[in-house]
């Protein structure tokens, strides 16, 4: 864990920062997903949900998008979850999490994480069904956390 300098800040201990990411993941559907192809960004939005143990993002999409095909030429990835509100007050009360890792399939028949996903998004049992669909998983290496506009911690997850 790395601060931005404070010895005491609000967000110093990696269990306040734990507990802060669930919160914000248990209170935020979407995400924006960060790919690239050949050194070119790419970003798309996409439903997530955030293993218990903060080691894992989960998301589903269709085989024939480019952040598939993106993923499958490199598996490194960056996930962005925030609590803006669209208002000026999000400069001093929104807080951001950055999720960098690798990304893997991981099989429908997972059980543990299709339950896990679908409790949070059951709308998409369908979606996730289908076999043109790819079930992903970001195995998270660290966290970036931004909060009060310009206070900046670091969480290494370790896997």
């Amino acid at each position: 864990m790395k601060g931005n300098g404070k010895e005491n800040g609000d967000m110093e201990t990696k269990e306040h920062i734990q507990n802060a990411l669930k919160q914000l993941f248990s209170s935020q559907y979407l995400a924006v997903l960060a790919t690239q192809d050949k050194g070119q960004p790419y970003t798309s939005l996409v439903a997530f949900a955030a293993t218990d143990d903060l080691k894992s993002l989960l998301f589903v999409t269709a085989q024939s998008t480019r952040k598939y095909a993106n993923l499958k030429a490199d598996s490194r990835a960056a996930m962005l979850i925030d609590s803006r509100s669209n208002q000026a007050s999000d400069i001093s009360h929104a807080m951001a999490a950055t999720a960098t890792g690798t990304t893997e399939d991981v099989s429908k028949e997972e059980v543990q994480y299709k339950k896990f996903y679908l409790s949070k998004h059951p709308h998409l049992e369908e979606f996730i069904d289908s076999p043109s669909t790819a079930f992903i998983k970001l195995n998270v290496e660290h966290y970036y956390v931004v909060s009060k506009f310009q206070e900046v911690m670091e969480l290494h997850i370790e896997q």
